[in-house]
């Protein structure tokens, strides 16, 4: 399977979920978009990581994982993007050291925020990109903004884009669901590490116990 070159294009803030994010990654030879939901702490390091002259008074967790690879002379070779299912993205770091290279599994925010740190280019797979990636629509006015702005609405994005996103739901929904539907619900929000999702699911199940 090919490989696509993807560069950051920007993140951005929901106006309609708190503390949702979209990472915006865009193929390097071309002009698919690639947007994926990350939480608020990936969002402010990945941030940092961009923004040079920014430095935290104390190390965050990718700094410190940084420093702990530069001492053990650990090097990100580059990050892959090499699954989606559910809306979920799942990467791989290739690290190597003494020559040897080693594949490890992980978030895709947290591989994309090491790789930053490392300089490692991110790559995903054509057939990933050929069903998740989106192309935005712009006026020519609104086409020559966003040459200059990378900021673009989260909102849009997971409105248009094919990325499958867990609605987190209000209470007044779980109460039409069964105990045994709730359960369910709990294990898919547990595994796409929608922790909100989950802890309204865990009340309303206390609630039947």
């Amino acid at each position: 399977m090919s490989l696509v070159r993807l560069k950051i294009k920007g993140i951005s803030y929901s106006q309609t979920q708190n503390g949702a994010y979209a990472l915006i990654l865009n193929e390097v030879e071309g002009d698919r978009k690639l947007p994926i939901v990350i939480g608020a702490f990936e969002a402010q390091s990945i941030a940092i990581a961009l923004e040079k002259e920014i430095k935290p008074p104390r190390p965050l967790t990718h700094d410190l994982f940084k420093n702990f690879a530069d001492r053990f002379d650990i090097v990100i070779k580059q990050v892959i993007i090499h699954k989606l299912v559910d809306g979920v993205f799942y990467s791989s770091i290739i690290c190597e050291r003494d020559k040897i290279e080693e594949i490890i599994d992980a978030r895709t925010s947290d591989a994309i925020a090491l790789a930053l740190r490392f300089n490692a280019p991110i790559f995903t797979y054509k057939t990933i990109l050929d069903k998740a990636g989106i192309f935005l629509k712009f006026s020519s006015k609104e086409k020559e903004k966003d040459e200059s702005d990378d900021s673009i609405m989260v909102d849009e994005i997971l409105q248009e884009g094919e990325t499958v996103e867990i609605n987190p739901g209000s209470k007044d929904m779980y109460l039409e669901l069964s105990l045994e539907e709730l359960y369910t619900e709990l294990d898919k929000a547990v595994a796409s590490e929608d922790y909100e999702k989950a802890a309204k699911l865990r009340d309303e199940i206390s609630k039947r116990k």
